[in-house]
């Protein structure tokens, strides 16, 4: 059975206000921009609860539904700088953000995709970030018990995919994306390129089909860079 949606917002056009959404991408490089522009465009419908390294950019990826006010709450493992609405938004308390260490973020979400209770870890310890969560002494050592992430949707970016939902991820676009498309339930894949079944090789699958609901061939593949820097080349007499 193919999985395959004509358009992006036809791929978000159930999602109903007050869902939780995993988003990937570190930065903006493996954000489903497509589908957060979707989500944007549909005012209709707010107060959403999302999980994101990170918050786009202005005009770009999860930074439009900042902008549209459409976001509730969001657990994150920064506020980056390159969506200001994000920033003022936080800052203000009208976004609720629960910051979490980077490596705990993705831990949470691999548990909650695999079926595991939660973990105990160090990272934290000590620290605000354990602050209200249960801890236990391991060989000396302080840990911190943190609980696993699950969503009812998820929005991952991939480079290719099939008609059955196989995914393949390029370079750093494989970074949040597969332990999010198996912790929804209701996994949307935006991709560049569908291709048939049986073209990409099981062995260089990096998403089964079985984690993805719905394919969507994104209609923008601009890749914007979320903040560039440059600095003078050596001996180029460029100041």
């Amino acid at each position: 059975m193919s999985k395959i949606v004509l358009s992006s917002m036809e791929a978000v056009s159930d999602i109903p206000s007050g869902a939780s959404i995993l988003i990937g991408g570190f930065g903006i490089c493996g954000m489903a921009h497509n589908l957060c522009k979707a989500m944007s465009l549909r005012r209709d419908v707010g107060d959403f609860h999302l999980v994101s390294n990170a918050g786009g950019m202005n005009g770009w990826g999860v930074g439009m539904m900042i902008e549209n006010r459409q976001v509730r709450s969001i657990i994150a493992s920064r506020v980056g700088p390159a969506c200001k609405a994000y920033e003022e938004q936080a800052l203000k308390g009208e976004i609720e953000v629960e910051l979490s260490p980077q490596g705990t973020f993705t831990e949470r979400i691999r548990a909650g995709g695999a079926g595991i209770g939660g973990f105990f870890t160090p990272t934290g310890a000590g620290t605000v970030v354990a602050e209200g969560k249960e801890t236990r002494i391991v060989d000396g050592q302080e840990y911190i018990f943190e609980e696993p992430i699950r969503a009812d949707y998820a929005f991952i970016k991939a480079w290719k995919g099939d008609e059955r939902g196989n995914l393949i991820y390029r370079m750093s676009a494989q970074n949040f994306n597969p332990v999010m498309a198996t912790a929804a339930e209701v996994t949307i894949a935006e991709v560049e390129e569908i291709v048939p079944v049986g073209e990409i090789s099981p062995e260089k699958v990096h998403t089964p089909g079985i984690f993805v609901q719905r394919v969507v061939l994104g209609e923008d593949i601009e890749k914007p860079i979320e903040i560039m820097t440059t600095r003078p080349r050596k001996n180029s007499g460029v100041s």
